[in-house]
């Protein structure tokens, strides 16, 4: 126990001196293998666990995914979803800020990352808002908690690392994001309708679309719905694995961006460029995080942990909520992805032996790391609003999302109370 809580500490040392994650955790993880088993093991062991990251045959529908969704942002896709979800909705008050969440669930659901899902619809949807007199609280709160549902919404690449860690069925995990995903945005829709009608000013009403244009607009999504359908569909009747549907998913991203004429040799070489960069980011932080993950192991802190739970004699939704507790504190001082690998570890092995379903917990683990993205002080969502809004201070761009996060404990709750909502669609699979 004393050598796990010195690991954290230097840690967290490590982070506040500005350390890159990957690096500060697969140092203290060598460095703990080292102390309790000699140098010349923890050498071994460390190469073991890279040269097993990285011929992981799961993982390999990652650099796959990440492909995608750059190839479907070259392709602007996102402009075409914004615009046939303001044709639905934005005659309604708030329905710019409405179609803003709903145009980023469409974008997730081919891209897979909350920070290009924010990045992307700021370009699009604040000017729009910005025109229509929306108050910029509003319009970046909407951009910024709209982003977070990139890392939920299948294919996502944060589930496929979580199920490699777990040893969870990936195909099981993507079923189970979509119900908690079509969750949120409604959950998103209704927080926004209801700060409107507190405060009308936040989003007034703009023209209503009549039905021609409406269906007009939708006829720009036929990418999207088609390379959805056959990702998530091929995958879902068995048609084939998700490594297979990553291939695929990519080459169908590739030519829709090549037939809607947004490709040329310099972006296509920049979109290969920034996937194998993105990939090799998130394979460095996986290895540093699981060569942390197996020192913590070794010296039982998992173990320790669960036993002094069990100590406290709280129900299991007891431990679920100070676990969700752990989240909340941590998503102040750290980013999504390093969250996720450095906390998984620990408490998946508790979770299991109370009797939760790991695939349950991996979408309740995603949507408490999706909070994260948006609470003070370090919520990159918000962050990456600031970089593109920089008029707009960051303290308005927190204020505008604190109704999103009231949504989204209204969401952790419903996935506790009711987890049929996660499991009713993986369990059709079986």
């Amino acid at each position: 126990m004393t050598l796990s809580i010195v690991a954290f500490a230097i840690l967290f040392a490590l982070l506040f001196l500005e350390v890159p994650i990957a690096f500060g955790m697969a140092a203290v993880g060598f460095v703990g293998f080292a102390v309790v088993i000699g140098i010349s093991p923890a050498l071994n062991l460390v190469g073991q666990i890279a040269s097993d990251t990285v011929m992981n045959y799961t993982l390999s529908v990652v650099p796959l995914f990440v492909l995608m969704g750059n190839f479907v942002t070259q392709s602007r896709i996102s402009h075409d979803l914004y615009d046939a979800s303001n044709a639905f909705l934005g005659h309604r008050r708030g329905g710019l800020a409405m179609a803003t969440i709903v145009a980023c669930g469409g974008f997730s659901a081919v891209c897979g990352s909350s920070l290009a899902t924010a990045a992307t619809m700021s370009r699009i949807a604040i000017p729009s808002m910005r025109r229509f007199g929306y108050a910029d609280s509003l319009a970046a709160g909407a951009v910024a908690a709209g982003g977070t549902l990139g890392i939920l919404i299948p294919p996502s690449v944060i589930l496929v690392l979580y199920g490699a860690m777990t040893e969870q069925n990936v195909a099981a995990l993507f079923a189970a994001g979509i119900l908690p995903g079509i969750v949120g945005i409604l959950l998103y829709i209704a927080a926004i309708s209801v700060a409107t009608a507190i405060n009308p000013s936040l989003g007034p009403r703009a023209d209503r679309t009549d039905w021609a244009g409406r269906l007009r607009a939708l006829r720009g999504v036929w990418g999207v719905l088609l390379l959805f359908s056959l990702v998530m569909g091929g995958i879902y009747f068995g048609v084939f694995t998700p490594t297979e549907a990553a291939g695929i998913g990519a080459s169908g991203a590739f030519l829709i961006a090549a037939l809607r004429g947004t490709l040329t040799v310099r972006s296509t070489i920049a979109v290969l460029i920034d996937a194998a960069r993105t990939t090799a980011m998130m394979f460095i932080v996986l290895i540093g995080a699981l060569i942390f993950a197996n020192f913590i192991n070794m010296a039982r802190l998992p173990n320790i942990i669960a036993e002094w739970v069990q100590g406290l004699d709280a129900s299991p939704i007891a431990v679920i909520f100070i676990i969700l507790a752990i989240y909340v504190v941590l998503g102040c001082i750290l980013e999504s992805l390093s969250m996720m690998l450095l906390t998984v570890p620990l408490f998946y092995p508790m979770v299991s032996a109370l009797g939760f379903d790991l695939v349950w917990f991996g979408i309740f683990v995603v949507v408490a790391i999706e909070l994260s993205l948006i609470t003070p002080p370090i919520g990159l969502n918000v962050f990456v609003l600031k970089a593109m809004l920089p008029d707009v201070e960051t303290t308005t761009i927190f204020r505008g999302v604190l109704a999103f996060i009231v949504a989204d404990f209204f969401r952790l709750a419903i996935l506790v109370f009711f987890p049929g909502v996660v499991l009713f669609l993986p369990r059709l699979m079986e």
